[in-house]
C-alpha cells in the first residue's frame, strides 16, 4: 500500500488523469441521483426494437463520413490533397472521432491529433488546423440553419413550454456569436496576432498550474504567431472565394442531421416518437456545453442535459434516460470498434505524437 500510494499521487498530477477521475465523479453522481429512472430504463432496454437499433449502424457510418469530408472536401478544393486516398482520408475521419471521444479535451484533442496525422502525410500544419477551423465554422452554420427551422417549429407547436422555445432562441444566439467571432478573429492579422499570444499565455498558465510549477512553458509566442498568421492568409483566400464553403456546409448539414437522427431512432426502438425540433435543440445545446468541457466526449455533462433538456420538454425521465444513453452507448462502441484499429495502425507507422499533441 505505502509503494501504491507514491504511484497514485503522481497519477494525479497528469492533467488527463484528473479529468478522467472527474468524469467517473460526474458519472457517479448522475447514476445516484437518477437511480430510480435507471431501473425503469433498464426495463425499456429490454424491450427496444431492435431491427431499428440496427438502423443505427448505416447511420454512425454516415455521420463518420460526412464529419471528415467537412474537413476533406475543403482541402481537396485547395488541391491539397490529391495525393492522399479517399481511403486514407476516411480512416483519418475515424480515428479523428475515437480521438474526440476517448482523449479529455474539449474537442482540442482532435485538432492536434489530425493535424499531426496530415502533417506526416504533406499537408502543412497550419492549413490542416485551418481546415478543421472550417469544419467547425460550417458545423455551426449548419446547426443555425437547422436551429432555425427547429425553433419555429417549436413556435408553432402551441404544446411546447415556452421555456423550451426562448432557450431555443438563445442558443441561436450563441452559435451566431461564436460564428462570427471567429470570422471577427481571423479577419485581422493584427487580432490574430493578439490572440495568439494571449492563447499562448492561458496554455502555459494552465500547464503550469496543472503540472504544479514543474513546467512552466509549452509554447512559444512567436511561433504560434506565425502560425496563426499562415491560418489568417488561408482566411483572406477563403473571403476572395466564398465557394469553397458550400461542399462543407451541405456535408456539415448532412452530419447534423443523421446524428440527431440516431437519436430519434433510439427512441423509436424503445416504441415513443419524440419531436425531432425538440431533439435538434437539446442536441444543439449539448453539443455546444461538450466543447467547453474537458471530459472525453463531453461524457457526463452531455447526456446530463440532454435527458434535463428532453424532461422539460414533457418526455417522462425515464425514457429521456433510456434514449440518450442507449444511444450514446452505442455511438461509443462504434467509434471504438471503426477507429481504434486505424489509430494504433497510425501510431505504429508514424510514431507516437507527443502528449501535448494529443
Amino acid at each position: 500500500m505505502k509503494i501504491m500510494l507514491p504511484k497514485v499521487l503522481q497519477l494525479l498530477k497528469s492533467p488527463r488523469a484528473i479529468m478522467s477521475v472527474l468524469t467517473l465523479v460526474v458519472l457517479a453522481i448522475i447514476i445516484f441521483l437518477s437511480r430510480h429512472e435507471l431501473v425503469k430504463a433498464w426495463n425499456l432496454f429490454l424491450h427496444a426494437d431492435l431491427w431499428l437499433l440496427f438502423l443505427l449502424l448505416p447511420f454512425q457510418i454516415i455521420v463518420y463520413f460526412a464529419g471528415g469530408e467537412m474537413i476533406f472536401s475543403y482541402l481537396r478544393e485547395k488541391n491539397l490533397i490529391h495525393h492522399i486516398s479517399r481511403l486514407e482520408q476516411t480512416r483519418i475521419a475515424l480515428e479523428l472521432n475515437l480521438v474526440n471521444h476517448i482523449f479529455p479535451s474539449g474537442g482540442v484533442s482532435g485538432i492536434s491529433y489530425t493535424t499531426w496525422r496530415m502533417h506526416k502525410l504533406g499537408v502543412s500544419s497550419a492549413r490542416s488546423t485551418f481546415a478543421q477551423v472550417i469544419r467547425y465554422v460550417t458545423g455551426f452554420l449548419s446547426l443555425l440553419v437547422l436551429l432555425v427551422i427547429a425553433v419555429l417549429a417549436l413556435a408553432i407547436d402551441g404544446k411546447v413550454n415556452r421555456y423550451i422555445v426562448a432557450a431555443s432562441f438563445l442558443l441561436i444566439i450563441v452559435v451566431l456569436a461564436l460564428t462570427f467571432g471567429l470570422i471577427f478573429v481571423f479577419s485581422s492579422k493584427r487580432r490574430m496576432q493578439a490572440t495568439a499570444a494571449g492563447l499562448s499565455r492561458f496554455i502555459n498558465t494552465l500547464v503550469k498550474i496543472a503540472t504544479l510549477g514543474k513546467k512552466r512553458r509549452v509554447m512559444k509566442s512567436k511561433k504560434v504567431e506565425e502560425f496563426f498568421v499562415d491560418m489568417q492568409d488561408d482566411f483572406q483566400d477563403l473571403s476572395n472565394h466564398p465557394k469553397l464553403l458550400i461542399k462543407p456546409m451541405i456535408w456539415g448539414t448532412v452530419y447534423t442531421v443523421f446524428d440527431v437522427a440516431m437519436f430519434a431512432v433510439a427512441f423509436l426502438s424503445l416504441g415513443v416518437f419524440v419531436n425531432p425540433a425538440i431533439l435538434m435543440v437539446g442536441y444543439g445545446v449539448a453539443g455546444l456545453a461538450a466543447i467547453v468541457v474537458f471530459t472525453p466526449g463531453g461524457t457526463g455533462v452531455y447526456e446530463t442535459i440532454m435527458i434535463i433538456f428532453l424532461s422539460m420538454a414533457g418526455t417522462p425521465p425515464d425514457l429521456a434516460i433510456a434514449g440518450i444513453i442507449l444511444t450514446r452507448a452505442i455511438l461509443l462502441t462504434g467509434t471504438i470498434i471503426f477507429g481504434y484499429i486505424f489509430y494504433q495502425h497510425a501510431l505504429i507507422k508514424y510514431g507516437k505524437p507527443d502528449d501535448s499533441q494529443i
